[in-house]
């Protein structure tokens, strides 16, 4: 597919195919101007491609923009409400996890703030709480941590785990390009109004990882499609270690327990530093997780 603006304007992304699969988190890259942000509005459906189409079924979306805009006449947590009834929610069941996000990135306290009175901080709060609020199939981030606070950025790091461990497929742009990078699938550079795949390496980035040493009832069989896609390596009396991106620790944690029969947690450690060797797999800016006793 390509982009351009205007009948006779310059072509912004031409020739363009990218995959969206499941449970994929998709860094996009680029200098500033080649046309990130023009994609993202693409895969988020908010513009239309020139030339060529979108295939396949339209997933559930959400989308953060680079910029997002605050004059609007509600409150925080009534624009929250009111995008949850446009993507089909109840009223009652709106209102519950606009107030869960909001605490989760810590703005509860701004719940009946009018957005033209938020900082800007706490607006992109909103934005990305927005975009979480109905549990997209297609989540679309444009620069979503810039703006946040420490606490926000790791729990946005969090949010996105949860989603491609739901079986989401997450695409994002961000100008620090350690985010996310022991957790990232692939990755993509827009480059000469196109895209060439950047090579991917498990050592790349310098975050945390999180090893669990768990084991099941006699004979079981880990449980299919883990969270992170962990490295695993069998530990003694038949448990097994797995390894994996900070990021993605909670995420298999409850996989783990979740499963029938479930599965008891031994042991777990961070490594918080940079990692080596074939189990590196770090995750810069995530929730580092203490030792268990």
């Amino acid at each position: 597919m390509g982009r351009r603006y205007g009948l006779g304007g310059p072509w912004v992304l031409r020739g363009v195919d990218l995959d969206l699969p499941s449970h994929t988190l998709i860094r996009i890259e680029g200098a500033n101007g080649t046309g990130k942000s023009t994609l993202l509005r693409l895969l988020a459906g908010i513009d239309a491609p020139t030339e060529g189409r979108i295939t396949g079924r339209r997933p559930r979306t959400a989308y953060v923009p680079e910029r997002f805009t605050a004059a609007l006449p509600f409150t925080a947590a009534g624009y929250l409400v009111h995008l949850g009834r446009v993507h089909g929610l109840r009223t009652s069941e709106a209102a519950d996890r606009a107030q869960s996000w909001l605490a989760r990135f810590g703005a509860a306290g701004h719940a009946r703030t009018p957005l033209p009175e938020l900082s800007k901080g706490t607006s992109q709060k909103v934005a990305v709480a927005q975009a979480l609020l109905a549990e997209p199939e297609l989540l679309v981030l444009d620069e979503a941590w810039t703006g946040l606070d420490a606490a926000a950025r790791d729990e946005l790091d969090r949010a996105v785990a949860e989603r491609v461990a739901a079986g989401s497929t997450v695409v994002f742009v961000d100008h620090d390009p350690r985010r996310l990078a022991g957790a990232v699938d692939a990755a993509f550079r827009v480059e000469g109004h196109g895209l060439a795949a950047v090579p991917m390496t498990r050592a790349e980035g310098t975050g945390p990882q999180v090893r669990i040493e768990a084991a099941g009832p006699p004979g079981a069989a880990l449980p299919a499609g883990l969270p992170g896609t962990p490295e695993r390596t069998p530990a003694a009396d038949g448990a097994v270690r797995l390894t994996v991106a900070a990021t993605h620790s909670d995420a298999l944690l409850r996989a783990l327990l979740a499963a029938r029969p479930p599965w008891h947690i031994r042991h777990l450690t961070t490594t918080p530093g940079a990692a080596t060797g074939p189990e590196a797999a770090p995750a810069p800016g995530a929730r580092s997780t203490p030792e268990a006793p």
